[in-house]
């Protein structure tokens, strides 16, 4: 088989097109995670009221367990922001109250299926996945230029292509600027 720049982008694009469409696909949901998030839903919901001391510093790990011991819960966390306290327990369920009052509830939340997923791959910290990605990046370096040669004539890069890479490029930088 004879490598050619059309070959290259071909088999590379061929190869790696899951993983374009994972990346894009969960891409689109992170860059709009406030409205959906698509890693974590809420299943259930369960008020309750909390009985807080009226001093923020005696919250404490060792006095949340013991609060929330009835919640069927395991406790891995806590923080207090701007007159709330949050607290995040074991497989998903975050619990929201408020200081003054005690009024809160706990959420159990799931992954959304497959999307979920997609979104992990995204957000991995994982040496071999962060290698892999890395290699992924590089092959997307290969598709963009070997897709720029492709074309030739009045068509081609060195004639149209050229302006509108310049064009795409404009957005980007754009945005660096003007939002820094």
């Amino acid at each position: 088989m004879k490598v050619t720049n059309r070959s290259l982008h071909r088999d590379f694009a061929y190869f790696y097109v899951g993983l374009i469409i994972a990346f894009s696909f969960s891409g689109i949901i992170l860059n709009h995670r406030q409205d959906w998030y698509p890693m974590n839903y809420t299943y259930e919901t369960k008020d309750v009221q909390l009985n807080l001391p009226e001093d923020n510093k005696q919250i404490s790990k060792d006095y949340l367990i013991a609060t929330t011991k009835d919640f069927d819960v395991t406790y891995t966390g806590h923080r207090v922001r701007e007159g709330k306290l949050r607290v995040f327990f074991k497989n998903n369920a975050v619990l929201d109250a408020d200081l003054q009052t005690g009024k809160g509830n706990i959420e159990f939340q799931r992954k959304v299926p497959i999307i979920g997923q997609t979104m992990y791959l995204h957000k991995t910290t994982n040496n071999f996945w962060i290698w892999y990605s890395d290699i992924f990046g590089a092959a997307m370096l290969l598709i963009a230029i070997t897709g720029i040669l492709i074309p030739t004539g009045k068509n081609g890069f060195s004639k149209r292509g050229w302006k509108l890479a310049a064009l795409g490029l404009i957005f980007p930088l754009l945005f660096l600027i003007l939002f820094p």
